[in-house]
């Protein structure tokens, strides 16, 4: 644990794969902006990996101020041991007050580890982060500026907001796409600081032989249009509607938990709380009843329709425009509507 500095920066960990940064870090850098902002402090990003320098201006583009660049042979791929190690002896010399971390598989990893050895508390899997004065209800104790994490508990049904007093620093892990990407500014000017640090053998604790990497087969997060389906839907065969649904207007394919449940779609097309944060152009939700776990990671779409035989089904709440009635009858003049058009 470092001891609580109020000056100390906001700081994100930059996260890269092969030269190119995840978009959950970019996303990070606008709110991370915006904390910083509200305490009056600078934003930093600290960047580890192997020939990586060159990415230290898109993260002051999007909102950073500084960009401490950690550039080691030994964290030319991922390992947690060393990318620890790093994180831990940049917070030591640095002291920041809060460090955010995307809630990717090897964020999940890494924070940790690091919220371990720091003595420090965490959050994981935030869906919002704001400052505010909070009072101790033990001590009376009245606290500026803290950092309110915010994160859904008890399988969504309530809104969690948690607190660090002491423990700093502040961290938190922050699922990928409900930070909305704030326009890059090539024009912003910022700092680069090469950062040296100690690493041994002993920390890198395996060796990579060989690396094999599948391509992503789905892409929620950057389509304009998304077909998603839900329990509603019935079988693998009627999920068939959607992707005709989806090719003829040229947009993705999503499912609730219920349907990934049930073994009608791959979990990597699930859309929700525990699956992906989307804000498509338009939404189309099918057999969707829209319990609050789901509406979490489609809200903010531009346009929601939603399809539905309920008329009482939550998801109209929140849809844009409603149709009560059979998807297996409602799909197919849709389609043939959208085929027409386009022979105009």
């Amino acid at each position: 644990m470092i001891e609580p500095n109020r000056k100390g920066e906001v700081w994100v960990f930059a996260e890269q794969e092969d030269g190119s940064l995840n978009e959950v870090s970019l996303e990070l850098c606008g709110k991370a902006r915006e904390l910083a902002d509200r305490l009056d402090v600078s934003v930093g990003a600290v960047l580890p990996g192997a020939g990586i320098g060159h990415l230290a201006d898109q993260l002051i583009a999007h909102g950073a101020d500084n960009v401490y660049v950690a550039d080691h042979e030994q964290l030319g791929h991922y390992q947690t041991g060393p990318y620890a190690e790093v994180l831990c002896q940049l917070i030591e010399r640095r002291c920041p007050q809060i460090v955010v971390f995307g809630a990717t598989p090897l964020g999940r990893d890494l924070a940790p580890r690091v919220a371990s050895q720091m003595r420090a508390g965490l959050t994981a899997d935030c869906t919002d982060l704001e400052i505010a004065d909070v009072t101790d209800p033990k001590t009376k104790t009245e606290h500026k500026n803290l950092l309110l994490q915010i994160r859904p508990a008890f399988g969504g049904n309530i809104i969690a907001t948690i607190v660090n007093y002491d423990w700093w620093p502040q961290m938190a892990t922050v699922r990928e796409g409900v930070m909305a990407m704030q326009p890059a500014d090539p024009s912003r000017g910022g700092k680069i600081f090469e950062e040296e640090v100690r690493l041994d053998g002993a920390q890198a604790a395996l060796k990579l032989v060989e690396r094999h990497v599948e391509p992503r087969k789905v892409n929620l997060k950057g389509a304009r249009v998304i077909v998603a389906g839900g329990g509603g839907v019935g079988t693998k065969e009627n999920f068939r509607l959607l992707y005709d649904l989806a090719g003829a207007i040229g947009g993705a394919v999503g499912a609730s938990r219920a349907a990934v449940d049930s073994g009608l779609i791959g979990k990597e097309h699930q859309v929700g709380q525990t699956g992906t944060t989307v804000r498509p152009a338009l939404y189309i939700a099918v057999g969707i009843s829209g319990a609050i776990q789901h509406r979490a990671g489609m809200e903010e779409s531009a346009k929601i329709v939603a399809i539905n035989t309920d008329p009482d089904a939550p998801i109209f709440s929140v849809a844009h425009y409603g149709i009560v009635g059979d998807f297996r009858q409602i799909i197919p003049i849709m389609i043939k509507a959208i085929k027409e058009r386009a022979k105009e």
